[in-house]
């Protein structure tokens, strides 16, 4: 397993060992024991899985107190990670990710962190760890065109939810 440094303040890069011969691939995606040392030792207590249509938009999502682990299981995402840590070295900056079922890159995201995914190609199968149960009321949203983030897309004009759509969902830290 490899794991590097991002450009965001204490968001790490993930890639795990893969074995692949003549009947497919096999990839082992958490274990406790190895994970533990990268994750600062988090329990993590629920995984989700959300499944993309091509050019789907989920996020950009975040809250103050969640650390995530993420990865494409199938399909090409475009991961776009924002730091709206108003503490953080790298507050206000943002950093993109070519995730798919055959790199496997898993992304480490620690609280304050916006997190998206776009579908490039469908379905997306996105699966992701957290060490924080799911609250709606902690979450804020950033608008996917936010001109002051500057954020770049490979498409223009991507499928969204209402909540996407309207972004600016505000909590305090």
């Amino acid at each position: 397993m490899r794991v590097t440094a991002t450009e965001l303040h204490g968001v790490l890069r993930i890639e795990p060992e893969a074995f692949t011969d003549h009947r497919g691939s096999y990839v082992e995606i958490f274990d406790t024991d190895k994970y533990r040392e990268i994750t600062g030792g988090r329990t993590f207590v629920q995984d989700d899985i959300s499944v993309s249509h091509t050019n789907v938009l989920r996020g950009l999502h975040g809250d103050w107190q969640t650390t995530k682990l993420v990865s494409v299981l199938h399909g090409e995402g475009y991961a776009l990670l924002a730091d709206n840590r108003p503490d953080s070295p790298t507050y206000r900056r943002w950093q993109s990710f070519a995730l798919t079922g055959d790199n496997r890159v898993q992304l480490l995201i620690p609280p304050g962190i916006g997190n998206s995914v776009l579908a490039v190609q469908g379905p997306l199968v996105y699966w992701y760890k957290q060490d924080q149960h799911w609250a709606p009321g902690r979450q804020f949203t950033i608008r996917w065109d936010d001109s002051e983030w500057g954020f770049e897309w490979p498409i223009a004009a991507p499928i969204l939810s209402a909540r996407d759509t309207k972004g600016g969902y505000v909590q305090a830290t």
